[in-house]
């Protein structure tokens, strides 16, 4: 009697994109994610169609090398699809940032 195996394989991917907006200059810090949903008709189509432009790397986009040099702000492992904002006065010194 012949005796099958099935090989598998499971590989994950991901699409990293960003863009820039201009944050009024009266917004305080801890404002910013409130005002990014409120506002977020200047940045969700632009980073839509970003994203899909965008080409597949392999890995979970986790890692310092996926981040495009985003220094692995990227790593919320539990989730599917992350989006996130940082404030920087000039790149690369960062003020603030957080996951929306």
């Amino acid at each position: 009697m012949k005796k099958t195996i099935i090989i598998s394989n499971r590989s994950v991917y991901h699409k990293y994109a960003e863009v820039e907006i201009i944050l009024p200059t009266d917004i305080k810090e801890e404002e910013i994610a409130d005002w990014l949903f409120e506002n977020s008709t200047l940045w969700e189509d632009k980073l839509d169609d970003k994203l899909s432009e965008s080409e597949i790397d392999f890995g979970f986009g986790l890692d310092y090398d996926a981040q495009k040099n985003r220094q692995g702000f990227m790593n919320d492992s539990e989730s599917e699809s992350e989006t996130r904002y940082d404030l920087y006065e000039s790149h690369p010194l960062k003020i603030t940032g957080g996951h929306l």
